[in-house]
């Protein structure tokens, strides 16, 4: 007897999970399936245990009989013969002298040339029918082309449904809170809720249900990060799977044919059962050439299962009928609907999440699968293909890894002298952040989704922003909040048209930062709208491509002091601009590939300090117009080709600060050092190689450096500047230091590496203020320097 548990197992190999991929007439035919499959083992299993076929002999003349009878009335002698061998049939039974061995040899013979095929192996058939329905019900799962998307797809389902981050991550985004719910909404939600198998919420309607009954668990007040991560994850998962999936329509192609080949079946064996179902017969003549060892050659044979085969064949049949007609309903579902399209439209009007979006090909068609089995679970699987979700839930993960007791341990003092707090690449920005009130300066790199909402009034002290290359939204009570306390802001962005709208209306803005390359037209640019409206600026940094400066630099001429504009090496040509910032204190063009010091800036009479850095000045002969500039006190010449000072630059007697590095300078002239009110001037980096004694003239100077020229000796007056404090003389081919460096004793800087020095004078230990870390000399020279002096200089 074979066991139906067999054919169960073979049923049963698709994870169970599947099942949410049935929809009832799936569910339907498996059951018709089993059925048939029991008809089909009972037949097989009543012709191994019972006799098939049970035969005896008899003299019930034939249509051959007939002829031989003829024969032997025209033959008297051959009629005589067969009447010893051929006797009438009696009426009370008869012996055949045949033994049990004949009789089996007769029914085996009987049973392969007598009874019709159809009677024989119809248990058979039956298997073979049903054994092909289930294939071809089942086939698409496991096909390799479409079994690997439904896999993937039902472990992301299950996953959307077990993660306790994800269901409160949904509680979030519908916008409910499961801990204050009442015992009424409770008792409802138990009442529409009608089971819970294998960790999936079931419902018997998807509309009569309200979504927050999805999430009517209690969430854990505190989530972990491992649960986290694994959200984060699946939506992930999600967006790869929905890509790969709408890229063809597979599953629908393979689900359409499978049940094609259903009803092609279907009606095969109604047309060919219908024919044979009659040739199943309880007698049965047989005719089989067996005199010579038997005796007879005709038989008469009882079928002894034909009733019984006649039956289930019937019934059979009705199963079959009711399978095909199922069979012929899905295909009208199949072709009546859309199913190549999915709209989430219900969904997007019950949950308002408005960003849901419809799906197509295998991914919509598995989701009308399985609304057939259960609506619910396409619902919950929306959410997770909503950004706005995806976006709560990373917020969520935000606030729960970025404590607002961790942003306080990364607060450091910036430049300003403010409380700064810098975020880079973080996928949001995390609502925790609000409560570090004492924040004045929030510094925000790489965030993508930057929502700035209105409770950042609650950072009263907050008065600098710098935002570099992120994508922000800004609530509107949040500008009204910036436009009001918002002194720096600083934007760093890689397409012009991300600069933010609302920063034009900062009518407290003190400094203006933006970094970023702006169309080469800047006049025609809109995107860089008019500064008019920032009464408060005073400084205004731009680091871009400008040719020319910008119109809406020109609207805050009247009150803007400090502008820097670093232009990354293209040419700013049209500089008539400058005239109007009568106001400015501190100019500054870098890299803008100027040949000549602008004659603007002659009209900045307030200018107090110019810097030309990383320019093309070779000659600066027009520095003589700068002496009508009577407050300019530092002027920065250098990384520019510049090889020679003029002499009218003595015509600049209110210099503090001269920075000429990086340049290519090989002669200093004496007319240079009578800028006497000089502190600070910067040499270093040229071909220099001598140092006018008239340098001794500068009492007031403290930073000197001509560190990386080409100087064999200096000038005693050097060490009258007795105020010095930095002195930087590497890089060059001194060898002997003078002991006059006892004068400098207000030396706290000294720089010796990387002359031809033999030895350090003695002397060195009268400059008291000069420690060992401030002097950058070799080791082995330093050793030179008697012990005392030594350790003198070692001495904290």
């Amino acid at each position: 007897m074979i066991p139906v548990t067999e054919f169960r197992q073979f049923m049963e190999q698709q994870q169970p999970a599947f099942r949410v991929l049935k929809p009832w007439w799936d569910v339907f035919t498996d059951y018709l399936s089993v059925v048939m499959l029991m008809i089909g083992v009972f037949g097989c299993t009543l012709q191994v245990m019972q006799d098939k076929i049970i035969c005896l002999p008899t003299n019930i003349p034939t249509q051959n009989q007939t002829v031989a009878l003829q024969n032997q009335s025209e033959h008297p002698l051959l009629s005589h013969t067969n009447e010893v061998s051929a006797p009438m049939p009696e009426q009370k039974g008869r012996k055949t002298n045949l033994d049990l061995q004949q009789y089996s040899y007769i029914n085996q013979m009987c049973y392969e040339k007598a009874l019709h095929w159809y009677a024989k192996y119809f248990p058979y058939l039956v298997l073979i029918h049903t054994m092909i329905f289930m294939v071809c019900s089942n086939f698409w799962f496991k096909f390799p082309g479409s079994s690997s998307k439904i896999e993937h797809f039902i472990s992301i389902l299950w996953k959307c449904f077990d993660s306790p981050w994800t269901t409160r991550a949904l509680s979030e985004v519908s916008g409910e809170n499961p801990e204050g719910q009442d015992a009424k909404k409770e008792s409802d939600s138990k009442a529409n809720v009608s089971t819970i198998e294998d960790g999936l919420e079931k419902t018997q309607s998807l509309r009569s249900i309200p979504e927050k009954l999805v999430v009517n668990k209690p969430a854990a007040s505190v989530l972990d990060k491992k649960e986290g991560e694994q959200a984060k994850a699946l939506f992930e998962k999600i967006k790869k799977f929905r890509l790969h999936v709408e890229e063809g329509d597979l599953l629908y192609v393979m689900y359409v044919r499978q049940n094609i080949l259903k009803v092609l079946k279907f009606l095969l064996i109604i047309i060919y059962n219908c024919f044979l179902v009659h040739r199943v017969k309880i007698i049965v003549t047989c005719n089989v050439k067996t005199k010579d060892m038997t005796g007879y050659d005709n038989f008469l044979c009882n079928h002894t299962m034909a009733h019984l085969f006649s039956k289930l064949s019937y019934c059979y049949l009705c199963f079959v009928g009711v399978y095909g007609l199922t069979c012929l309903y899905t295909l009208y579902w199949l072709f009546h609907r859309s199913l190549k399209e999915y709209s989430f439209e219900y969904v997007r009007q019950e949950t308002g999440i408005d960003d849901i979006p419809d799906v197509k090909n295998d991914f919509a068609f598995m989701l009308h699968m399985i609304d057939q089995y259960d609506p619910l679970y396409s619902k919950r699987f929306a959410v997770f293909l909503s950004e706005v979700s995806e976006n709560k839930l990373k917020q969520l993960n935000l606030n729960h890894e970025w404590t607002a007791q961790k942003l306080r341990q990364k607060l450091q003092t910036n430049a300003n002298n403010r409380l700064e707090l810098q975020l880079f690449m973080l996928s949001g920005l995390p609502d925790t952040i609000f409560e570090v009130t004492e924040l004045q300066s929030l510094k925000l790199q790489i965030i993508n989704n930057v929502t700035i909402p209105a409770t950042i009034s609650k950072l009263e002290d907050l008065q600098e922003l710098s935002l570099y290359q992120c994508s922000l939204k800004v609530h509107s009570a949040a500008v009204a909040f910036l436009r009001e306390n918002l002194k720096v802001l600083r934007v760093k962005f890689d397409d012009s048209r991300e600069l933010p709208s609302w920063m034009y209306c900062l009518r407290n803005l003190e400094e203006l930062h933006l970094m970023g390359l702006f169309s080469h037209d800047i006049s025609r640019n809109a995107t860089l709208e008019s500064l008019r409206e920032l009464k408060s600026l005073k400084a205004l940094h731009l680091k871009s491509n400008f040719t020319k400066i910008p119109q809406s630099v020109v609207d805050v001429a009247s009150h803007l002091q400090r502008l820097y504009i670093h232009n990354d090496g293209t040419k700013l040509v049209m500089l008539n601009n400058l005239k109007k910032m009568v106001h400015l204190v501190h100019l500054e063009l870098v890299h803008c590939e100027l040949e000549r010091i602008p004659h603007a800036v002659f009209s900045l009479t307030n200018l107090q300090e110019l810097d030309l850095k990383e320019n093309n000045l070779r000659s600066i002969e027009e520095i003589v117009s700068l002496q009508h500039l009577r407050k300019l006190t530092s002027l920065k010449l250098w990384h520019n080709a510049i090889t020679y000072i003029p002499d009218h630059i003595k015509k600049l007697g209110n210099l503090e600060r001269l920075y000429f590095s990086h340049n290519k300078i090989e002669v200093l002239p004496s007319h240079l050092f009578l800028c006497h009110k000089l502190r600070y001037m910067d040499l270093s980096h040229n071909e220099i190689r001598f140092i006018p004694p008239e340098i001794g003239v500068l009492q007031s100077l403290q930073y000197f450096s001509v560190s990386c020229n080409k100087i064999e000796n200096l000038p005693d007056e050097l060490f009258f500047c007795k105020k010095l404090k930095t002195l930087k003389l590497g890089m060059n081919f001194l060898t002997v230091l003078s002991p006059k460096i006892s004068f400098l004793v207000a030396l706290t800087h000294l720089e010796l590496s990387g002359n031809h020095f033999e030895g350090l004078p003695a002397e060195l230990g009268s400059c008291r203020t000069l420690k060992r870390s401030g002097l950058v000399v070799e080791d082995a020279l330093f050793e030179t320097l008697p012990s005392d002096v030594r350790e003198q200089m070692s001495a904290e």
